[in-house]
């Protein structure tokens, strides 16, 4: 089997740091799953460094500039896995549907493609 682009989707934004943090980890977490079957993650929680360093920059990037840029992404991906809901991981997942990728919602769906580092 071909290696697939996984775009990864679930929910980012929380009410303290410490949540957000956690949500990027368990994409992060997820993104490693993924390369270690072989496929290639695109995870746009990685996002919250980009915002860092934008904000330093003078830049404050509103909430519709990521999920642009997130739908731009994942129209180049062969499939989406999705931890969980929240309003734009909804988004991601309606596109994904809209686009007739494949939607995984268990790690363990996530065919071995066989390929190793």
């Amino acid at each position: 089997m071909k290696p697939l682009m996984i775009f990864v989707s679930g929910p980012y934004s929380a009410l303290t740091i410490e949540e957000r943090w956690g949500n990027v980890l368990v994409a992060v977490k997820a993104g490693i799953a993924i390369r270690a079957k072989g496929h290639y993650p695109i995870i746009p929680h990685l996002y919250d460094e980009f915002d860092e360093v934008a904000k330093l920059m003078g830049y404050n990037f509103d909430w519709q500039s990521y999920i642009d840029m997130d739908l731009a992404f994942l129209e180049k991906c062969d499939a989406l896995y999705f931890i969980g809901s929240s309003k734009g991981a909804d988004i991601e997942q309606e596109h994904a549907k809209e686009l007739g990728l494949q939607i995984f919602y268990s790690l363990d769906d996530v065919p071995d493609c066989g390929v190793r580092e």
